[in-house]
């Protein structure tokens, strides 16, 4: 009796194996690097394989972005003059003394008169009574002055004129989103930059993750991160008239999946996010499960990647390989860049599914040993 038990024991533990040697592993949550690959060497394959190597990393960088990867051009800083001009649009107040018992201007009692709120027509000029329109637009609030007073000397030769100017739409700029106060802001003088207008808007929302800053100028729309201007005073840029900014969160992602710490979608949290930052953010890699040898990255190009006279990849999807067990692989995945909609596969070591077997094998002879003692 107790050789026929042991011998349907062996015999199970004979199926056991040879159901797993069938089959390429064990059921589990994370797939295998062999499995994932195990088509690159077919006659016809649908993508391409690359190491991610130190030699290798200067040819992909040469290669096309990819999902939001392609950033936006972003308008130097230049230096403006410290003064405004006058534009369509804005508000001029005009105060014009003049001393004489006669004057066409003011009355005896009182020397002085002032025009309020006269706007700027939109072909640049203004009208003055005994004088007509005088054209202000393009110059300098004081060089107007000087122009008017210049016009009113020729009939009032006592008049002196003092003016104000109150910034219109073509003088303003609008801050739209992502700070504390957004609204439409007069521009004080030639050389308001980006910077003053973020700080006047009550700078930007802690909320946001890695804030990337939009500009809108005519047809055309700029874009940095906050980061990049607050450590590169060059890129604080230079507002115009009708500019309008508003600041997001980075919209760019990378998805994990497999053995990591956690599969989920992450957000870029900084401009550029290399392979070892991919890592970190997606909460490293299961020590129990996860092949260092089989870091994956997963990257879909456009058709025109592939095209003759591009330098690009062999197929538009191609899987990229890390070793994280060697000095060159872990130098290189620091310097490799994560772009937006790559698929971060933390495979599993195949060392695990014999583990598994193993353990089921010791439960079988766990067994039969039981029996044994039994009978």
């Amino acid at each position: 009796m107790r050789k026929a038990l042991n011998f349907l024991v062996i015999l199970g533990l004979i199926g056991l194996t040879a159901g797993c040697t069938a089959r390429s592993r064990l059921p589990g949550g994370a797939p295998v690097r062999e499995e994932v690959l195990r088509h690159a060497a077919d006659e016809t394959p649908d993508f391409a394989v690359y190491n991610v190597t130190r030699a290798f990393l200067p040819t992909v960088a040469q290669w096309p972005a990819t999902g939001e990867q392609e950033r936006l051009s972003w308008i130097g800083s230049s230096r403006g003059p410290n003064t405004q001009i006058i534009q369509p649009g804005d508000m001029l107040t005009i105060k014009i003394w003049d001393s004489s018992d006669n004057s066409l201007l003011t009355s005896p009692v009182q020397k002085e008169t002032q025009m309020d709120a006269v706007r700027v027509a939109a072909n640049g000029t203004i009208f003055m009574p005994y004088v007509g329109e005088i054209t202000v637009t393009g110059m300098t609030p004081d060089l107007a002055r000087r122009e008017l007073q210049s016009a009113l000397e020729a009939i009032v030769p006592s008049a002196q004129v003092q003016l104000h100017m109150a910034e219109g739409r073509a003088n303003s700029v609008d801050l739209v989103g992502g700070v504390g106060r957004p609204g439409s802001y007069p521009m004080p003088d030639r050389n308001y930059t980006v910077l003053s207008l973020l700080a006047a808007g009550g700078g930007v929302k802690e909320t946001l993750v890695n804030p990337q800053i939009r500009l809108m100028r005519g047809g055309g729309i700029y874009g940095t991160s906050v980061d990049a201007l607050l450590n590169n005073p060059r890129l604080d840029t230079r507002l115009r008239g009708g500019d309008r900014v508003f600041v997001e969160a980075d919209t760019r992602y990378f998805l994990s999946f497999g053995a990591a710490g956690s599969e989920d979608l992450h957000r870029f949290r900084k401009d550029d996010v290399s392979a070892m930052d991919a890592v970190s953010i997606m909460g490293g890699v299961n020590d129990g499960k996860a092949d260092p040898q089989g870091l994956l990255i997963l990257r879909e190009f456009p058709e025109t990647a592939v095209r003759p006279g591009q330098r690009g990849p062999r197929q538009t999807r191609v899987v990229f390989t890390v070793d994280l067990t060697s000095a060159d692989g872990l130098f290189s995945a620091r310097n490799f860049q994560i772009n937006s909609g790559d698929l971060v596969v933390a495979t599993e070591s195949p060392i695990n599914d014999a583990l598994t077997i193993s353990s089921l094998v010791g439960n079988f002879f766990g067994v039969a040993a039981r029996i044994e003692n039994t009978f």
